[in-house]
């Protein structure tokens, strides 16, 4: 197979799976992994893929990837990261849960946790947390959007207002060097800032893709989250700012929140 080829087929399946990994192509057109790394850098290059550890995006910062395809992507990272996540959260809890495959995996790693309340307006986090007897679930109302289960617009923020809960578990789409959280849609951006007004702690749960990508609507900034837990943040402006800014960070990567991790943080401030 020429290059020119094994390009454009690289390119099709990262926007039939919105992510391709360095060691699944390799496998695929059996070449070597530095082969691989040059036809992804290469496709950087020309702007067409955004470069994240082990493989590569879709670059876009107008349409997101499918729900699905999303599903599909760092599976294991997510896993880990939702882990991580539940961990910090302790029983007899309150908690918002917005949208998100990230926030899904959260809602998994808490199956087992005893007298949660859960507002969330995910539907597919109201069915997971439905086979925990001990967990009570309230719906938002809204608009359904049914590409991903998410409920939306102005009777889901009136709805979301009524409550005032100890911790708020929500995504992003992508997250700005300078700190910005970003998403796709104004409305669903509505809803995560009214979650994280009405919540005493505010927790990201965010994989490393989210640092390499962009969308166009504004959710927050770093400054108005309290934790952000993820598999790798790799060194930079932004890991500065969580320590200026004190926003403790949980990596996967460096084995959570870490004895090491704490004394880290320390330092740097």
């Amino acid at each position: 197979m020429t290059q020119h080829r094994r390009q454009k087929e690289i390119v099709d399946l990262a926007v039939e799976n919105g992510r391709v990994t360095v060691d699944g192509l390799a496998e695929r057109f059996n070449v070597t992994p530095q082969t691989i790394r040059r036809d992804l850098n290469e496709l950087c290059d020309k702007g067409v893929l955004s470069r994240v550890h082990g493989g590569a995006l879709m670059k876009s910062a107008g349409v997101n990837v499918g729900y699905d395809a999303r599903r599909a992507m760092a599976v294991r990272d997510k896993d880990e990261i939702g882990k991580l996540c539940a961990d910090a959260i302790p029983d007899n809890a309150s908690l918002f849960m917005n949208i998100g495959t990230t926030t899904e995996s959260v809602a998994r790693a808490l199956q087992n946790r005893r007298d949660l309340l859960v507002v969330t307006n995910n539907l597919n986090i109201a069915n997971i947390l439905a086979a925990n007897p001990h967990c009570e679930i309230v719906v938002a109302g809204g608009m359904l959007r049914r590409l991903d289960g998410g409920l939306i617009g102005e009777a889901t923020i009136d709805f979301i207002n009524q409550f005032r809960v100890d911790y708020a578990i929500i995504g992003a789409s992508a997250i700005d060097e300078d700190g910005t959280l970003l998403d796709f849609d104004y409305r669903e951006v509505r809803v995560a800032q009214a979650i994280i007004k009405n919540a005493r702690q505010t927790y990201l749960v965010a994989d490393d893709s989210k640092f390499s990508r962009s969308a166009p609507v504004r959710i927050a900034g770093i400054a108005d989250i309290d934790a952000l837990f993820t598999n790798r943040l790799a060194p930079g402006r932004l890991r500065q700012l969580c320590f200026q800014l004190g926003v403790e960070l949980h990596e996967v990567a460096a084995g959570g929140r870490s004895e090491a991790s704490v004394l880290d943080l320390d330092t740097a401030r």
